[in-house]
């Protein structure tokens, strides 16, 4: 992400220097997220779900089929009639000082269509700021904020296609900037046989007002995503392809960390083949109790270049229903000492007045 810089007749100012890692702290703090060396862009925390249960799922998942609205979140065409009147709140407990959170609502449109409509703020803690000679101005606190709506509609009883629109919001201290982006999904669910398949086209869209006189990307994605239930097995499998947009998403290796030797640079047909692709298992026994295990080789080998734990890119999640909530809990560790942690809950507005 581009910020302006002050004007100084010395030296680039502190404080520009200061927004720049913010926006770094912005898409850097977890892979998720991560303005990686393969050319990701602006926006990155769009890439962030916003439930616990495709967090568990590694990350990236558009193909879990659910009745459940955080399921939805990246891929419209999975949000469906059956979610009306559910609502989501979502929290994330994010590296350092970063906290996410935010607030889904849906409702039917008659037999075969849904509508959505949700708010996220994405905030990243307190910063300082400091002027060009580096004296200590004060603090700012950087946000961004995500405004969405979504509508899906069945095209027949087992292909459902959507759309949603977001509004982004970026306030980094006097520094603002507002952009457009828009998801095309669509899913094909096969009852029968447990098959689900989708397909998404992620964040198409670009900047309405920049932060100076670039305009920053969008990350556009296209992804791909296949979910097989087995019978009398209460397990699911996913397999989900992203980043197809590019090919190359190469990654630097640091080894143990110790070397004084430049970082190794990884490139090859399978590391790239393996960055694209998120795998998922959940055990779901019953209606009121999942389990669900991640790991994202991307998310791993981002984390090369960082002090990366044995659990980097495995992420889990669990989940219940109590009465008449459904309460989902996720926990993911990028790098040694870096534990992320994001908790949802699901409740149905017509089951509280009852």
């Amino acid at each position: 992400m581009t910020l302006p810089k002050k004007k100084s007749t010395s030296r680039p100012s502190c404080r520009s220097i200061l927004k720049c890692g913010v926006a770094a702290l912005s898409v850097a703090l977890t892979p998720a997220v991560m303005t990686a060396l393969d050319g990701s862009t602006a926006y990155n925390y769009l890439n962030v779900t916003s439930s616990a249960r495709i967090y568990g799922l590694g990350g990236v998942n558009i193909s879990t089929v659910e009745d459940e609205l955080g399921t939805a979140d990246q891929n419209p065409g999975l949000l469906g009639f059956e979610m009306d009147n559910q609502v989501m709140v979502d929290y994330m407990r994010y590296l350092g000082n970063s906290n996410f959170a935010g607030v889904k609502y849906a409702r039917a449109v008659g037999e075969r269509g849904a509508w959505s409509a949700g708010i996220r703020y994405f905030g990243y803690g307190e910063m300082k700021a400091a002027d060009a000679t580096g004296v200590i101005t004060g603090t700012f606190s950087p946000k961004d904020l995500n405004f969405s709506g979504t509508f899906s509609y069945d095209i027949t009883s087992r292909l459902r296609g959507g759309i949603s629109m977001k509004l982004l919001y970026s306030s980094y201290e006097e520094y603002s900037a507002f952009a457009v982006a828009t998801d095309l999904g669509i899913n094909y669910f096969d009852p029968d046989t447990d098959w689900s398949f989708s397909a998404v086209v992620a964040n198409l869209g670009g900047q309405r007002k920049k932060f100076n006189e670039n305009y920053d990307r969008l990350p556009v994605d296209v992804r791909l995503g296949a979910t097989k239930g087995f019978t009398g097995v209460p397990v699911r499998v996913s397999v989900t392809l992203w980043n197809l947009t590019k090919w190359k998403l190469p990654y630097y290796d640091s080894g143990d960390g110790t070397s004084s030797e430049p970082f190794e640079k990884k490139e090859s047909f399978g590391s790239n083949l393996f960055r694209h692709m998120v795998f998922g298992v959940d055990f779901v026994p019953s209606d009121r109790f999942f389990v669900a295990l991640g790991y994202n080789y991307k998310t791993r080998t981002d984390m090369s270049t960082y002090k990366r734990s044995f659990l980097s890119g495995f992420s889990i999640a669990a989940g219940m229903n109590v009465s008449r909530f459904n309460f989902s809990l996720a926990f993911g560790q990028p790098h040694s000492g870096a534990t992320t942690m994001m908790f949802n809950l699901n409740m149905n507005l017509q089951d509280l007045v009852r």
